[in-house]
């Protein structure tokens, strides 16, 4: 990439969740901060910020005490996130969105603002995508794990909008399958972000194979 495309003023999503280029995140929006947000993205087509929280929650509480004027207890996350795009959304009640977002290209933030509703929304650099990279033979055994994994998922007969992953699938791409094992395997969220961060497909698929190993998983 020639550099680094930016974007001012991108409303943040601060998840207890990671979310990786590719993946699938459904959620639930009830939140007033939330709602209009949302609404607008959908509307006008555009994709939010999906940041992992390092303290705080996703939904806004109350604090025992906090700085006057602040009405809410203090959240903190990570500079490095995800686009999310969203591909599908309902209006089940009022009051309520359900939404089905899909995680395209990662992002650094240079600056983050707390608006006085509680909203977040930052200026961030988009970093490069990974760089195709095909599976080597030594890690073939992770690919046909994954596949077996979705070929299950199939004969059960899972609603395509239930599965945690979505099709095209690129079971030749050290990325796509790093990504996938990433948010199947439960993770703690620290070593999630931290495999979400690295630039390189390839040792994160490495990584993610030692891991599959340690669990015990058959490769």
């Amino acid at each position: 990439m020639a550099g680094a495309l930016t974007l001012e003023s991108l409303p943040l999503f601060p998840l207890g969740t990671v979310l990786f280029p590719g993946g699938v995140l459904p959620l639930r929006i009830f939140e007033v901060r939330y709602l209009d947000m949302i609404g607008k993205c959908h509307r006008l087509g555009v994709p939010f910020g999906v940041v992992t929280l390092t303290h705080g929650h996703e939904v806004q509480q109350a604090p025992g005490s906090g700085p006057a004027g602040d009405g809410f207890a203090d959240e903190s996350f990570h500079a490095v996130g995800t686009l999310a795009t969203i591909t599908h959304l309902t209006k089940p009640q009022p009051g309520l969105l359900e939404i089905r977002c899909v995680g395209t290209q990662r992002f650094s933030l240079t600056r983050r603002e707390k608006l006085r509703h509680g909203l977040w929304i930052g200026d961030v650099s988009q970093l490069p995508d990974d760089l195709p990279t095909p599976v080597p033979p030594d890690l073939l055994p992770v690919t046909r794990a994954l596949s077996n994994l979705i070929d299950s998922l199939h004969k059960r007969g899972v609603p395509s909008e239930q599965l945690p992953l979505q099709q095209p699938y690129q079971l030749e791409d050290c990325a796509w399958v790093a990504n996938r094992w990433c948010e199947l395997l439960g993770l703690p969220l620290e070593m999630q972000q931290r495999l979400m961060a690295l630039d390189n497909p390839l040792v994160r698929l490495e990584l993610v194979g030692d891991i599959l190993e340690r669990q015990g998983i058959a490769l």
